[in-house]
C-alpha cells in the first residue's frame, strides 16, 4: 500500500459528511496544510515494519478432500509440527478460521478474506507449536464468527457428527465437529456471546471459556476488544487443562489482559476431589419462555444435584440480573461489532499492542468490494448497529457497558456464597440446519437462537465451561459451570470430577475420522 493524499474534491466530502461549511478558499488552504500535515506518512512508507519471524517451517497447505471432510469441519489443511518434545507432543490440533498462521489462507468464515495469507502467527500459535503440539489445519468457522449456526461460512454447512441433519453449533463450528468426530485431539476455539461453549454442548465435548484475558488474543479477528475471549476445546477435562496451561499467561502484546490473571498449574487440579465446594443452581438460566426444551432443564438440574453425591452442596438461587444479561450483550455486539468490522477492518485503534495490518488491509479491501456476498444475520447487524451508531451516537453502547458492572455484581455476590453456578449451556439441543432455500428469518433465528445463558459471560469476564451431562433423544445435553474472576482451576477441578464419577460423554454415533 502507498500512501497518497486527499485531493480537493475527497476533502469536499469529508467537510460535507463532518458538517463543515467551507468556502472554496477555505478548502484550498486545508488541502494545502493536510499535504504537510500528512507528510509523515510518505515516511512511513519508507521504513520496514518489523515481522514476526515463524520458528516453525510450513507449505501453504491444501483445500481438504471430500473424503476426509465429511463433516465440512476443515477450512484448510496443512501439517505444521513443533518442538521435538513438550508438553503438547503427540496431541493433533485444529485452529479456529479466525486465527493466524503465518504462510496459511485464512478466511474468518467469509469471503471477504478470500487469498488473504497471514504473515505472523497469533501468540496461542507459537504457544502450542512451542510445546510440541502437530497443527493439523484451520477448522471452519461462521461468517466473521456471528453466528451460534453452522450454515454461514464461506465454505459451506458443518454438521454435526451425532446427527448431519443438525448443525454442531458456531460459531467454533468447525472444530466442535472435528474434536467430537475424532479428527484432532483439541482445538482453540473463539468466544465473544458462547462460540465455544454453544458448539461443544451440541456437539457433546468440553469447550473452555476462561476468565477474560488469561489467553491473550493477539493474532485473532475480533469482534469487540471487550468481548473477545480464546479458549480450548477437547473431548476430557485433561486435555482442556492441558491445552489451557500451554496457551494461558500474559504475551504483552494484548491489551485485553491485565495484572493479577496469571498462568495456573490446572492439570493438578484435577484430582477428582471435590467436597466441599458450594454449587447454585442459578433458577433463571431455567425455563426461557419460548426457547428451553423440558428434556434440557430436567438432564442438567439432575446432574447438578449429582454433584450433592461428591460431597458438595447444592441449592437453587435467583439472580434476576441473568435474564437481562442478553440485552445487555446485544447493546455491546451490535455497535462494537458494527464499529470493528465497518470501521475497525477486524483491528481496531486506540489499543497498545501488536496489530494485524496485513489483515486490517486484506479486510477493507473485501468489505470494499464483497460485502453485498455477507450472509443475512452480519447484515442485519450492521445495518441495525450502523443505525445505532448514527441515530444515537454510541448512547447504548455506553450505557449496556456500565451496566455490566450492575450485571457483575449480581455474579459475584452469588460466588461470594458459592464457588459455582450452574445453568444449562443452552436452552435446546442442537438445532436442525436451515436448509439453502430457508427463509431470512429462519436463517438469521438459527444464528442467534442459543446465546441467552452464554453471553452474560462474555460481558462479566467470568470463566465457563460446557460439561455433556445427558444424551436426550441421541442429542447431547450440555451444563455450564461458570466460577470467579481467575478460578478457572475450580471450574475445571469440578467438570473433571463430574466428568469421573457421573457421566463420561459418549462417541458420536457417526463414525467421520478424517485422513
Amino acid at each position: 500500500m502507498k500512501f497518497e493524499p486527499p485531493t480537493i474534491d475527497e476533502l469536499a466530502e469529508i467537510a460535507t459528511g463532518l458538517g463543515f461549511a467551507l468556502s472554496g478558499r477555505e478548502l484550498e488552504s486545508i488541502a494545502s496544510l493536510t499535504r504537510g500535515l500528512l507528510e509523515s506518512h510518505r515516511r512511513l512508507d519508507r521504513i520496514e515494519e518489523p515481522k514476526s519471524a515463524s520458528k516453525y517451517p510450513r507449505d501453504l497447505g491444501r483445500p481438504p478432500e471430500p473424503s476426509e471432510n465429511p463433516l465440512g469441519g476443515w477450512s484448510w489443511r496443512t501439517e505444521i509440527k513443533g518442538a521435538p518434545s513438550g508438553r503438547l507432543a503427540g496431541k493433533t490440533v485444529a485452529l479456529k478460521d479466525n486465527i493466524c498462521v503465518a504462510g496459511v489462507p485464512m478466511t474468518n468464515g467469509s469471503g471477504l478474506l478470500e487469498g488473504y495469507i497471514a504473515d505472523a502467527d497469533a501468540t496461542v500459535v507459537t504457544r502450542i507449536l512451542d510445546a510440541g503440539g502437530t497443527i493439523l489445519g484451520k477448522a471452519v468457522c461462521e461468517n466473521l464468527c456471528l453466528s451460534s449456526g453452522s450454515h454461514t461460512g464461506v465454505s459451506g454447512v458443518v454438521r454435526n457428527p451425532h446427527d448431519p441433519a443438525r448443525s454442531p453449533g458456531g460459531s467454533s463450528s468447525g472444530c466442535a465437529a472435528l474434536v467430537a468426530a475424532g479428527a484432532v485431539d483439541m482445538a482453540i476455539g473463539g468466544d465473544q456471546a458462547g462460540s465455544i461453549r454453544i458448539p461443544s454442548c451440541w456437539s457433546g465435548i468440553y469447550g473452555l471459556k476462561p476468565t477474560y484475558g488469561l489467553v491473550p488474543y493477539t493474532g485473532i479477528c475480533s469482534q469487540d476488544h471487550t468481548l473477545d475471549h480464546a479458549g480450548p476445546m477437547a473431548c476430557t477435562v485433561a486435555d482442556i487443562a492441558l491445552l489451557l496451561e500451554v496457551i494461558a499467561g500474559p504475551d504483552g502484546l494484548d491489551p485485553r489482559q491485565s495484572a493479577g490473571i496469571e498462568r495456573q498449574p490446572y492439570t493438578r487440579a484435577l484430582t477428582g476431589d471435590v467436597k466441599g465446594l458450594r454449587i447454585a443452581i442459578v433458577k433463571e438460566g431455567f425455563g426461557w419462555e419460548g426457547a428451553s426444551e423440558p428434556e434440557v432443564d430436567e438432564a442438567v438440574a439432575e446432574a447438578a444435584h449429582a454433584f450433592e453425591r461428591l460431597g458438595c452442596r447444592v441449592e437453587t438461587i435467583s439472580i434476576p440480573w441473568h435474564r437481562d444479561g442478553v440485552n445487555v450483550w446485544s447493546a455491546i455486539c451490535l455497535e462494537g461489532a458494527t464499529s470493528m468490522i465497518v470501521y475497525g477492518n477486524a483491528m481496531g485503534l486506540g489499543w497498545r499492542g501488536r496489530y494485524p495490518g496485513s489483515l486490517a488491509d486484506a479486510f477493507a479491501r473485501g468489505r470494499e468490494s464483497r460485502a453485498a456476498d455477507l450472509p443475512p444475520n452480519v447484515k442485519l447487524i450492521l445495518m441495525a448497529g450502523s443505525y445505532l451508531h448514527r441515530k444515537f451516537h454510541g448512547h447504548y453502547y455506553a450505557k449496556a457497558q456500565n451496566l455490566i458492572r450492575e450485571l457483575r455484581t449480581a455474579y459475584d455476590d452469588a460466588l461470594a456464597m458459592h464457588d459455582l453456578l450452574v445453568m444449562p449451556t443452552t436452552p435446546t439441543r442442537a438445532a436442525l440446519i436451515p436448509f439453502p432455500d430457508a427463509s431470512i428469518e429462519e436463517q438469521v433465528a438459527r444464528a442467534f437462537d442459543a446465546v441467552a445463558n452464554t453471553c452474560p459471560f462474555n460481558l462479566t469476564g467470568l470463566p465457563a465451561i460446557n460439561v455433556p451431562c445427558a444424551i436426550a433423544g441421541g442429542l447431547p445435553v450440555g451444563m455450564m459451570l461458570c466460577g470467579r474472576t481467575a478460578e478457572d482451576a475450580t471450574v475445571l477441578r469440578a467438570a473433571d470430577a463430574f466428568s469421573r464419577n457421573v457421566f463420561a460423554a459418549p462417541p458420536p454415533r457417526i463414525a467421520a475420522k478424517s485422513a
